[in-house]
């Protein structure tokens, strides 16, 4: 069911953006292949909105929103329902459950990261939330509550990014050190109603199984995610531009002396895509570009160009490369940036003109993306 009554305000801050049916199908296909017996299990949703997530005959849903909740009641009456902040007080005991009680968790758990540009100024903390539990975003709270809870199994959609970058990943503490992602489906952000359309992101339906010794970061880096595209990728094949320059303001690394250009600061691919690349002079959110680390960001420059190539899974990605091949063509893509960007000419060292670099360049991503280039 959509969502209708909410104003935008409100779908924002309570993160109510309802889930397709064919989502959660996928979700309960994952407990199937991955919970013997999961009939006895209880099935938990702490965000449950118009329940679309409840199936089975122990299910509860539980959600801040008292007119989700009601809802949801008369929808499938066959459910127990809970209003309540799932994020205070957090015990078995307010879902009528004991520390012998088998749980499943499952949902669409909203997540609203405070500090974020995106919508920032409509943002207002809707949740109040226990301390173990708090966090800048509501769905590492969501994740950390159900540590607290203790669940068998837990299956839910968040962003891929919670994983993938490691400051979110080990802001997760107590939930990455209980639960190993077990089995997971990528899908776009863009399969949501009144979600962005133009720069969708990868949401992860991630099944996780409740474990003595957790998950690493580099567990992380070498799972293998699959995509409802078909494709399959790891972090682990991919070179970071990350490695070889600075990201973010370095002022107090850098002397002005030694600064021959500026360039915006950059998070990931997503953010590369919404940004700008060289700016014209020092700013807050500038990072001084030296003339040993020039070629790198022309290199970033032009990668932002090919972007409409890369598929939405990689949205939330640091921007990759292949060092030796483009060292190889590191002369091109300096040119090229040039071309975007004439006041680098003055400290870019170009040894010649070069009619055909269009070619080159493109040959460079379609082998770097392979079967993930989109043409």
């Amino acid at each position: 069911m959509e969502q209708k009554h909410l104003n935008h305000n409100d779908t924002v801050n309570l993160g109510s953006f309802y889930t397709p049916e064919w989502i959660v199908d996928i979700v309960y296909s994952m407990i199937r292949k991955n919970v013997p017996d999961s009939s006895q299990y209880h099935i938990l949703d702490t965000s449950c909105g118009y329940g679309g997530f409840l199936r089975g005959k122990n299910a509860i849903g539980a959600d801040i929103d008292g007119a989700a909740v009601k809802t949801a009641k008369e929808r499938s009456p066959q459910h127990i329902y809970i209003h309540q902040n799932s994020l205070l007080d957090i015990s078995r005991s307010q879902y009528g459950l004991d520390k012998n009680s088998k749980i499943i968790i499952v949902g669409n758990p909203p997540y609203n990261d405070t500090t974020s540009i995106i919508r920032n100024s409509i943002k207002k903390e809707k949740f109040e939330r226990d301390g173990a539990v708090f966090s800048r975003d509501l769905g590492i709270s969501f994740l950390l509550s159900y540590d607290i809870l203790k669940a068998d199994f837990v299956c839910v959609l968040h962003p891929l990014s919670y994983l993938i970058k490691k400051a979110n990943f080990e802001s997760l503490r107590s939930f990455k050190d209980s639960y190993k992602l077990v089995d997971s489906v990528i899908v776009s952000s863009g399969v949501f109603s009144a979600t962005s359309k133009t720069t969708c992101f990868p949401i992860i339906i991630a099944f996780y199984e409740r474990v003595s010794f957790g998950m690493d970061y580099n567990y992380v880096k070498n799972f293998e995610f699959k995509t409802t595209e078909n494709k399959k990728f790891s972090l682990s094949q991919y070179d970071v531009i990350g490695k070889y320059i600075s990201k973010y303001p370095n002022r107090n690394k850098i002397n002005a002396n030694e600064t021959v250009a500026y360039f915006y600061t950059m998070r990931d691919i997503n953010a590369l895509k919404r940004g700008a690349t060289f700016i014209d002079k020092e700013t807050y959110n500038a990072v001084r570009v030296t003339k040993q680390k020039l070629p790198y960001y022309c290199y970033v420059d032009v990668f932002k160009e090919y972007i409409p190539h890369i598929p939405y899974y990689f949205g939330n990605s640091d921007v990759m490369i292949n060092n030796e091949a483009f060292t190889e063509l590191k002369d091109l893509f300096v040119y090229k940036s040039v071309q975007r960007h004439p006041k680098l000419s003055e400290c870019a060292e170009i040894k010649k003109p070069y009619k055909d670099f269009e070619k080159p360049v493109q040959g460079y991503f379609k082998n770097l993306l392979g079967e993930h280039y989109v043409d």
